[in-house]
C-alpha cells in the first residue's frame, strides 16, 4: 500500500465519490479529496512523485463536459494517475478512453484504469445498492494490484476500450422540475454544480445550463424535485434490458 493518494471526483449524487474512495483506500493509507462539483474547486499542484485517482460519472457514454472543463485547471506534472469511469450498469462506452486522453493531455501518466459500478442516478433499480460488499472485496484486490504496479515504478500505460472520435452526446432533453411541494429553501441552488438553479427562484431550472446530474433531486429536503414522470417512464423502459444481469467492475493495468 502506498502512503498517499489524491482523489479528484465529480460526483453530484455521491455514487462516483463512494466508488472512488473505496478503491483509493485500497491503494494508499492516506486519501485527500478534491471535489470537482464545486463552482471553484481548490487549486492543487502535482509533481512526478504524486499519485492521483480521477473519477467521473458516465453520462450517455461520455464524461460530463463540466467535469472535463474543471479538470483542465489541473496540470499533472508527471504525476501517476488511476482513471475511474463510474457508470450505472448500462455501459461506459467512450468515457474511460476520454478520461485517459484528458489526463495524458494534462500531463498525468496513466498507470491504471477502472470501470466501476454505482447505482444509476435516475433509474435507481439499475445497479441498485452498488457498490456493495461484493464490489468492495473486488476493489480491494484491484487496489492491491494497482499499488503493487505503482510501487514497482511500472510505467506501462494500459489500453482501454473506447472509440476515436468519441460518441456524440448532447445531454438529456429534459431537466428536473419542482413540484408544489417546493418550500423555496434554496438548498438545491447552493449545491448545483452547473449553477442552473437561481437562488432567488429555486423552483426554476435554467435548461441552458442544467446537465441533469440529479444533484438537486438528491438533496431536496422536501422531495420536491424530479424528472417529469413521462421521461422517467421512458428511461425505465429503455434501461430494462440491462437489469437482467450483474455487470462487474473492470481493471486495466
Amino acid at each position: 500500500m502506498l502512503d498517499r493518494i489524491t482523489v479528484l471526483h465529480f460526483s453530484p449524487t455521491g455514487g462516483t465519490r463512494r466508488a472512488a474512495l473505496l478503491l483509493a483506500g485500497q491503494i494508499a493509507s492516506q486519501v485527500e479529496e478534491i471535489d470537482l462539483t464545486l463552482p471553484q474547486p481548490p487549486e492543487k499542484s502535482f509533481a512526478a512523485q504524486d499519485v492521483v485517482l480521477v473519477a467521473g460519472p458516465v453520462y450517455g457514454g461520455r464524461l460530463p463536459a463540466l467535469m472535463v472543463e474543471r479538470m483542465r485547471q489541473y496540470t499533472g506534472g508527471g504525476a501517476r494517475a488511476v482513471s475511474a469511469a463510474v457508470y450505472g450498469g448500462r455501459a461506459y462506452e467512450d468515457a474511460l478512453v476520454e478520461l485517459d486522453d484528458l489526463l495524458e493531455a494534462q500531463g498525468f501518466r496513466v498507470a491504471a484504469a477502472t470501470a466501476q459500478l454505482s447505482e444509476h442516478s435516475i433509474a435507481h433499480t439499475l445497479a441498485v445498492g452498488r457498490p456493495d460488499a461484493q464490489d468492495e472485496a473486488q476493489l480491494a484486490g484491484f487496489g492491491a494490484r494497482i499499488a503493487e504496479k505503482l510501487d514497482k515504478g511500472d510505467a506501462n500505460t494500459p489500453k482501454v476500450p473506447g472509440n476515436h472520435p468519441y460518441r456524440e452526446w448532447a445531454g438529456m432533453p429534459v431537466v428536473p422540475v419542482a413540484s408544489d411541494a417546493c418550500v423555496g429553501c434554496g438548498e438545491c441552488a447552493k449545491v448545483c454544480p452547473a449553477q442552473a438553479i437561481p437562488s432567488e427562484h429555486p423552483s426554476q431550472t435554467d435548461k441552458t445550463r442544467c446537465i441533469t446530474c440529479m444533484r438537486c433531486v438528491a438533496v431536496c429536503p422536501a422531495k420536491a424535485r424530479a424528472l417529469p414522470a413521462q421521461a422517467q417512464d421512458m428511461l425505465a423502459q429503455k434501461l430494462a434490458p440491462f437489469m437482467q444481469k450483474r455487470p462487474e467492475n473492470e481493471l486495466y493495468l
